[in-house]
């Protein structure tokens, strides 16, 4: 049975587990609905959050979640041990709760690497790669990239390319069915006591390349189904233990990934550095004069797609932490900043028609 000594109980988070000595430091390893599996130094055992735990977390990403490190206690005769504190977290990749305007949900805590897992076939999508990649930058953890089936890919080579542009901050690992030393590249990466986490869409292989990493079938897989998607088999976040002396956690599929905080700045640093060259401080990259945005669009060296993707972007991350009021107000803000552009046009026109009066 693992301990928490299994699970990269680094130094760290011992001297902070060490201000509290009437409590046990444990790891959650997984999630279950109300209740939590954690290791500790005795072994592995369920647990669940004491009542003012409970009371003071006023928001979802205050909760434990998989690979926070936690203080116990077991009461007496209990076969349950009850969560007291949340340690500090040193990483945190989250997104926003589904159904919800502010609350945010913990995908993964206090991970030192994101494998960002994307499939070369159906599952191909940069938008969604950019918003994965965004929301790793602001993580905390080095978000590397992981192309799957790229034997069910005829252009391979164009897509990798493709990858490359808009990853440019991340390492990008290629793999297939077929690619022997699949492993040797992940390992490069989760080296002994690095918590690494597995993100992506279902059927993207995830559970797969767990699986190669740990020598064994820690996780069910099933084939691949028609179109060549993959058949979601992970249905909740689970830690495991390798061999190597890293952690991994797998997580579901997911279908949607709000922006509960994002770097989208670092994401797009061509578009940020494109926007510091706009003719107007307000500029709303649509139909501005002297837009640098516009002219790069023009000129062929961004797309519109991501041109999109990253307004998008941007507009979630400023939204993040607002009530429905304050969202509806935000909007309105934008609007008036697009009708203030409109004017930085018209006065542009005015002059130029001035000048050419003058002449």
């Amino acid at each position: 049975m693992n301990t928490i000594n299994d699970y990269c109980f680094t130094q760290r988070f011992k001297n902070e587990a060490s201000m509290y000595p009437e409590y046990t430091p444990a790891r959650v390893t997984s999630q279950h609905k109300g209740l939590y599996r954690i290791a500790a130094q005795s072994g592995e055992i369920l647990a669940e959050i004491s009542g003012k735990l409970r009371y003071e977390s006023t928001d979802l990403s205050q909760y434990p979640a998989v690979g926070d490190f936690v203080m116990v206690s077991v009461p007496d005769g209990s076969q349950r041990a009850v969560i007291h504190k949340v340690l500090s977290r040193k990483s945190i990749f989250m997104r926003k709760a589904a159904g919800t305007d502010v609350q945010t949900q913990v995908i993964a805590a206090n991970i030192d690497v994101i494998f960002i897992c994307m499939a070369l076939n159906n599952n191909y999508n940069l938008s969604r790669l950019e918003r994965y990649i965004s929301t790793g930058l602001d993580s905390g953890a080095q978000p590397v990239v992981i192309l799957t089936k790229s034997d069910l890919c005829e252009d391979a080579s164009e897509k990798l390319s493709e990858v490359r542009r808009v990853a440019k901050w991340c390492d990008v690992i290629v793999t297939s069915a077929f690619d022997s030393g699949t492993k040797e590249k992940i390992l490069t990466f989760a080296k002994p006591g690095i918590t690494a986490s597995f993100v992506g869409s279902s059927g993207v292989g995830k559970s797969t390349l767990i699986n190669l990493l740990a020598g064994e079938e820690l996780l069910k897989t099933n084939e691949t189904g028609k179109l060549d998607k993959g058949h979601h088999t992970t249905t909740s976040r689970e830690m495991f233990s390798l061999p190597c002396g890293a952690a991994v956690i797998d997580t579901p599929g997911m279908r949607e990934l709000g922006i509960a905080s994002a770097n989208v700045e670092a994401a797009f640093s061509d578009i940020e550095e494109l926007v510091t060259q706009c003719r107007f401080s307000d500029c709303t990259h649509t139909n501005e004069p002297g837009c640098a945005v516009i002219k790069a669009l023009n000129d062929g060296v961004i797309d519109t797609r991501r041109i999109d993707n990253y307004r998008r972007l941007k507009r979630e991350a400023q939204y993040n932490g607002l009530d429905s009021k304050a969202i509806e107000n935000a909007k309105l803000s934008n609007m008036f900043k697009e009708i203030g552009g409109m004017k930085n046009v018209r006065k542009y026109i005015r002059d130029n028609d001035k000048r050419r009066n003058t002449k």
